[in-house]
C-alpha cells in the first residue's frame, strides 16, 4: 500500500525546524561517507526545465527518494501557477516497495532554506545580525526565516527587480519575524551593510559583485540550479572560501560551474562540500574576515531526508490517502 500526500498535508506535517535538523543529519552522513552521492538528470525546455534528483538515506529503515520537478519561473506571472511543481516518490530502499507519493513544492522550499541555515551555522560569523535577501518570492521568505533560526538577526534588506515585491516582502517579514526589514534602494549599499547575503532568483546573468561584499560576509547562492542560471560574479568565488552542497553537481550547474568556465577557479580550489564541514572533516569559517560562499544547487540528500520525515509522521498520524498501486 502506498500513501498519497497532498501539498496541504505535507505543509502540515513538516516544520522548518524539523526540516533543518533532518537536512543537517543528511549532510553529516554524506560527509562521513555513509550516504552515497545523489544523482541528478535535467532537461531544459522553452521557458523552463525539468530535473530528476535521487538519493538513498540509510538508517534503521533505509529510504530511496526520487523527486521530479518542473521549474518555470514565469508561471506565477503568466498563468497564476507555482514556479516549481512536482512530486517525490519515496520507496523502501531495502525492499523496493513504493511507500509514498507526495507533492514536492513545500519540501523543495523548506529543504532549500534548511540547507542555508545549516551552512550559515558553519560559515557565517556567529554574531551576524544583518542580512540581504535578493529575490522576494516564496524562497526569499523561507531563506530569511531559516537564517533567523540560526543567527541573531536584527535587520534585513529586501532586494528584487520588482520594487513592489520588495516592499510587500518587507512589510510581511517585519511583522512575522519582528525585525527591521526594509526594501533595498540599491543592492550595493544593502549588501555592503550586511553580514549575510542570500541570492535566490531565476537570474541568467550575475548581479552580485565583489565590491558589494565587505570582509567577513557569508553568501548563500541559491538560485543557480541549472547551467543557464547565474547570480554571482565569478570573481567572488575566486577570492572566497567556497563550499558546495555536492561538488559534482555544483561543477555541472552551480555558481562553481560558471567560475570554472570563466577560468577564475578550478575544481581543486573549492574548499569542501557542506557535509565534510558538518561532519568535522574540514573546517568551516576560520577567520572573522574571510568571505565564505555556499553554492546551493539543491540536492536529493535534502529531499530524501525531508520526505522520510514526512512519511513517518504521516504513517503515525494517519494522514494521506492509502492506495494499492498494484490493484
Amino acid at each position: 500500500m502506498t500513501l498519497v500526500l497532498k501539498g496541504s498535508e505535507v505543509r502540515r506535517l513538516l516544520s522548518l525546524d524539523e526540516c533543518i535538523a533532518a537536512v543537517e543529519v543528511a549532510f553529516k552522513l554524506h560527509g562521513e561517507g555513509r550516504l552515497h552521492a545523489p544523482g541528478v538528470l535535467g532537461a531544459l525546455v522553452e521557458g523552463g526545465g525539468f530535473h530528476i534528483k535521487t538519493a538513498v538515506l540509510p538508517g534503521p529503515r533505509s529510504y530511496f527518494a526520487a523527486k521530479v520537478n518542473g521549474n518555470f519561473s514565469a508561471n506565477p506571472r503568466r498563468f497564476g501557477l507555482p514556479a516549481i511543481q512536482g512530486v517525490i516518490v519515496l520507496a523502501d530502499a531495502g525492499q523496493g516497495q513504493p511507500l509514498a507519493v507526495m507533492d514536492s513544492i513545500e519540501i523543495t522550499i523548506l529543504r532549500t532554506g534548511a540547507a542555508t541555515a545549516v551552512a550559515a551555522k558553519h560559515l557565517a560569523r556567529p554574531e551576524s545580525s544583518v542580512a540581504t535577501i535578493c529575490g522576494c518570492g516564496l524562497q526569499g521568505r523561507i531563506q530569511l526565516r531559516a537564517l533567523s533560526r540560526v543567527l541573531p538577526l536584527a535587520r534585513a534588506f529586501a532586494w528584487d527587480v520588482d520594487p513592489a515585491r520588495a516592499r510587500a516582502y518587507s512589510a510581511e517579514m517585519s511583522a512575522e519575524l519582528r525585525i527591521d526589514v526594509t526594501p533595498a534602494v540599491t543592492l550595493d549599499v544593502a549588501a555592503t551593510e550586511s553580514d549575510v547575503c542570500v541570492t535566490c532568483t531565476p537570474s541568467r546573468a550575475p548581479f552580485l559583485e565583489p565590491a558589494f561584499l565587505r570582509p567577513g560576509t557569508f553568501v548563500a547562492a541559491v538560485g543557480s540550479d541549472s547551467a543557464d542560471k547565474q547570480e554571482l560574479d565569478p570573481a567572488i568565488l575566486a577570492s572566497a572560501k567556497v563550499v558546495a552542497d555536492v561538488l559534482d553537481q555544483c561543477v555541472a550547474i552551480g555558481e562553481i560551474h560558471h567560475a570554472v568556465e570563466a577560468g577564475r577557479i578550478t575544481r581543486a580550489d573549492v574548499h569542501a562540500e557542506l557535509g565534510e564541514v558538518v561532519a568535522g572533516r574540514k573546517p568551516g569559517r576560520t577567520s572573522p574576515a574571510e568571505i565564505t560562499v555556499f553554492d546551493s544547487t539543491g540536492t536529493a540528500l535534502q529531499d530524501v531526508a525531508a520526505a522520510a520525515l514526512v512519511y513517518e509522521k504521516a504513517a503515525r498520524t494517519g494522514a494521506g490517502a492509502v492506495i494499492a498501486l498494484d490493484g
